[in-house]
């Protein structure tokens, strides 16, 4: 099968082509020896499949990232049937760059212009037959996002793959000219493949060429003596100018722009999306909003607007609770909302379904307890909340691929460099909303190790949609419990106090254990653009298959466990649940749990919330099973309880059953929220920190989510304690200045004798 090999600049349309191309055929795996994402696909729409690699967004292959190290490693040991080069079109120029390089392969290239459609809209025009001319390689306009030329461009793909090409260099008209054919020829006569390429690399003094090809460096150092230019001998500068003086004497031509262009509708955007005093306020804005669409229980107060009721009673069980799905008791509920009522009306049929055939077919009263309570109750726990997290998910991806989130990354440079990371630190942190897995491996794109590992630490205070079912149940049934609480709002306070708890300790990190400076923050924002529906929609499949995997495997094993201990006794016969072995060992440990609220303070059943944090450090999914499985035992000794109740039922069995208060609710969500992430997070950030060093990330995030619901819980809970807390922070603080300026005086900086 042909193998082809998307290369391009970050922000390029790139994964978009990849989407388009492969489709449901992409799967998803690690390049071989790092954790860095490896996008691979088939392409099926041509006379033959063509499997298609993603390479990382790079802009040259020069090996100074993780991404660019990749890239050129596959290029050079794997060698691809053709390389598709996916150009910016908007940026012809700067795009540009990274063909030249790719050129010196001994590969066949084939340019892709991308985003012919935003430059109609501009009114430019690119020549594609004068940059084909040029740059001797297929070069064809395209528009990955409408799926334009796609067809064309994968034809040229296949007829230049079934060529053997030579590397060219746009360097034929520099200084450094004679030195790189010598070169050549010198690591051609060794059998070295791609030669031209190699011989560029070592006249700009790159590492891992000087390394591996000694001799041949010798010919560049006696070159570099005799050397007199403008650049002192600085080769890698003097190629680089002579790349971008080429770019402009000959392509340029290629590129005509539309005299006394006007602003372009993103220009126009940016003006107040990235204002640098409203920029941040309206993505907040912005995120609220989401968090209403996806938790809003009265979506729409229809109720204050013309006083109609939505207490339906229709006299059949099942029906109400299908006219319950649309509507609160004082509106029509949210889009999410109504999708997590619906998955849980059809989860609760299935149960009853799965009951009612168990029972039928005299199955043990321990065999029903385990399919039913065991099984099924886990499981459906986590299918509930699926539907209303992947709309989450679908509204976060249109902003991402909007090309809004990279705004929020530039605009939020401002205010992270204050407290020691960079804007590029924000896109993995924001990536921490979908999942803390794929975020902790985007780390890898930042440069400085302190700001890894910080950045590394604080990613699962950015709540992942594991944890969101975790808010969407608790803030629920705190909103059902006390009037005048609003749970959509709830859940978007928490979401802040993460993102909030996350500067606030890289903060201290940086001026205590990770002192150092901020890294240079510089990106090119894309234009807004429409997303791609099938792009979308793949992605939300991925998660689909993500959740789905975890419900009938992790969730499914946890969920038999804690239905086992909390039904059976040390001499494994079948018990009530307080005389079970779960209620031993939780009411052993339970003491540790009462600064934060719930702990001792509770009733006989408050180790329920004991159990579920740490069921949730296998995964964050298990804190929302574990109440599932557990409710109907503990509702069962409750008078009167009914456990028909949709979603938040068996949270608010809990709160009957405990006295738990709303305010060690919080602490206890708080707490899931800050802690240990899941064993494959957890694991992910380990791979990614130096080696001996993750046990201090452990003890991170231990002390930082104890002390911080238990600070929680108590100003909730006696709000005058705010001011204790205020001044126990004022004098921290106070502290670091002073030892700040000790250190200063120390170093001879503030002008003090030593």
């Amino acid at each position: 099968m042909i193998k082809i090999a998307l290369a391009g600049n970050p922000n390029s349309g790139k994964t978009t082509l990849f989407n388009a191309l492969t489709g449901s055929t992409a799967h998803v795996g690690n390049w071989p020896g790092v954790t860095v994402d490896k996008r691979e696909g088939t392409y099926k729409k041509g006379s033959v499949p063509i499997g298609v690699v993603d390479l990382p967004g790079i802009y040259s292959l020069s090996p100074y990232t993780p991404e660019e190290m990749i890239a050129r490693t596959y290029l050079l040991e794997e060698t691809p049937d053709c390389i598709v080069n996916i150009v910016d079109v908007t940026n012809l120029e700067r795009n540009l760059y990274l063909t030249t390089q790719l050129l010196e392969l001994d590969v066949p290239v084939v340019v892709a212009l991308n985003m012919t459609d935003v430059l109609k809209k501009r009114g430019d025009f690119v020549d594609a037959e004068k940059l084909a001319k040029e740059l001797g390689v297929p070069v064809l306009p395209i528009s990955a996002l409408r799926e334009e030329g796609i067809r064309e461009l994968m034809q040229a793909v296949y007829k230049a793959s079934q060529k053997k090409r030579a590397g060219t260099s746009v360097l034929a008209e520099s200084s450094l000219s004679h030195l790189i054919g010598d070169v050549t020829i010198a690591l051609r006569g060794k059998g070295v493949e791609h030669p031209l390429f190699h011989a560029v690399k070592l006249a700009e003094g790159d590492e891992p060429e000087v390394k591996a090809h000694p001799q041949e460096m010798q010919t560049v150092e006696a070159f570099k003596k005799q050397c007199t230019d403008d650049f002192e001998g600085d080769f890698e500068a003097l190629i680089a100018d002579a790349r971008y003086r080429y770019i402009t004497a000959h392509f340029s031509a290629a590129q005509r722009a539309q005299s006394g262009k006007k602003q372009t509708g993103s220009d126009r955007a940016d003006r107040i999306l990235t204002h640098r005093i409203w920029g941040i306020p309206i993505f907040l804005v912005v995120l609220f909003a989401i968090f209403h669409f996806t938790f809003g229980e009265d979506f729409l107060y229809l109720n204050a607007m013309f006083k109609i009721g939505f207490d339906v009673e229709t006299g059949n069980d099942i029906l109400n609770s299908f006219v319950a799905v649309f509507f609160s008791s004082a509106g029509v509920s949210s889009p999410g909302v109504i999708l997590f009522n619906l998955m849980d009306f059809v989860c609760s049929l299935a149960g009853d379904g799965i009951a009612n055939g168990v029972s039928a077919a005299g199955a043990a009263a321990w065999a029903q307890g385990l399919i039913n309570e065991g099984i099924w109750g886990g499981v459906a726990g986590v299918l509930s909340f699926i539907p209303q997290i992947l709309f989450l998910f679908l509204l976060l991806s249109i902003l991402e691929d909007s090309g809004y989130m990279a705004r929020v990354a530039f605009i939020s440079d401002r205010a992270f460099r204050k407290f020691g990371l960079s804007g590029r630190a924000f896109i993995p942190m924001i990536m921490g909303f979908g999942c803390s897995v794929p975020a902790v491996i985007n780390t890898r794109t930042l440069a400085d190790e302190k700001e890894r590992t910080m950045t590394n630490r604080v990613i699962p205070f950015f709540t992942c949609g594991a944890k969101a079912p975790i808010l969407a149940a608790v803030c629920g049934a705190i909103a059902s419990r006390y009037a005048g609480v609003n749970a959509d709002l709830l859940v978007f306070a928490l979401y802040l106090f993460g993102m909030a708890m996350a500067v606030l300790t890289v903060a201290l990190m940086h001026q205590t254990t990770m002192k150092g400076e901020v890294a240079p923050f510089i990106m090119e924002l894309p234009s807004y653009h429409l997303p791609q529906l099938r792009s979308l929609m793949v992605h939300l499949w991925d998660k689909l298959k993500h959740y789905v995997k975890k419900a009938f495997t992790i969730i499914v094993a946890s969920s038999v466990v804690i239905w086992f201990l909390s039904n059976f006794a040390w001499n494994w016969q079948m018990v009530p649940i307080q005389e079970s072995i779960l209620y031993d060992i939780g009411a052993f440990v339970q003491w540790l749990c009462t600064p934060m609220g719930f702990g001792s303070q509770l009733g006989r059943f408050g180790w329920v919330f004991v159990v579920a944090a740490v069921t949730g450090l296998i995964a964050k999914e298990n804190v929302i099973s574990t109440f599932y499985v557990l409710a109907p035992a503990i509702g069962a000794l409750i008078p009167g309880w009914d456990d028909g109740e949709s979603g938040i039922g068996p949270v608010v069995a809990l709160m009957e059953a405990t006295g738990i208060t709303w305010q060690a609710l919080i602490a206890f969500t708080v707490f899931n929220m800050l802690t240990i992430p899941c064993f494959a997070a957890a694991a992910t950030v380990r791979g990614e920190t130096p080696k001996g060093k993750f046990r201090y990330t452990l003890a991170f995030w231990m002390l930082t989510s104890y002390l911080t619901a238990t600070a929680v819980y108590v100003v909730l809970s006696w709000w005058w304690t705010v001011f204790i807390l205020l001044a126990l922070i004022a004098l921290f603080v106070a502290l670091l200045v002073l030892r700040g300026r000790r250190a200063a005086c120390r170093c001879g900086r503030c002008g003090a004798k030593n």
